[in-house]
């Protein structure tokens, strides 16, 4: 299949087709990069374990060398000026045998918030508790205000009772004394 440029938008202007023989040259050129770099791995690596091991290995880093030259094919400018950015981090794709599912977990801004929010809610409720916070010494002081009050109220009652029943008492010996009479 012919690649063409599609550099250059403009209507009449023709475009410009890779020749076969130039694909075929492109496609070596990588072929032979990937047996160069293979080889290095190889030399460095050792030759243990398993042919199948190392041919599985082998095949995921070729694909990871397609992701590394996709990389490098920056559009317009990119690829003439040398960027020195320090706060820019390359996006790095993980693979699942490399994820670290064991470690400990970070939790993000809203999570720990939520979280101190809830443990600040439990310690202050321990203090309530205690009565070691205003509001729980001003309701205790309510509390205290209000049982003097109803022990007031009782006593005033037990009084009126017992004044009333006095003078029923003393009402009916009077009917009685009168009716003796």
């Amino acid at each position: 299949i012919p690649k063409f440029s599609l550099k250059g938008g403009h209507k009449g202007r023709a475009r410009q087709y890779t020749s076969p023989e130039e694909i075929d040259a492109q496609l070596q050129a990588e072929e032979q990069k990937a047996r160069e770099e293979e080889e290095q791995e190889e030399g460095g690596d050792g030759a243990a374990g398993d042919p199948k091991k190392e041919k599985k290995s082998l095949d995921s880093d070729e694909s990871e060398d397609e992701d590394d030259d996709y990389q490098q094919k920056r559009k317009g400018v990119e690829g003439l000026i040398d960027i020195e950015n320090p706060n820019r981090v390359a996006q790095t794709t993980k693979k699942v045998t490399q994820l670290d599912l064991d470690g400990p977990k970070e939790l993000s801004r809203r999570e720990r918030e939520e979280i101190e929010k809830q443990k600040a809610k439990e310690r202050y409720m321990k203090m309530h508790l205690a009565g070691k916070t205003e509001q729980a010494k001003a309701d205790l002081a309510r509390l205290a205000i209000i049982r003097k009050q109803r022990e007031e109220a009782a006593r005033k009652k037990e009084e009126e009772r017992k004044a009333k029943d006095d003078a029923t008492l003393s009402g009916k010996r009077m009917q009685s004394l009168s009716l003796n009479k």
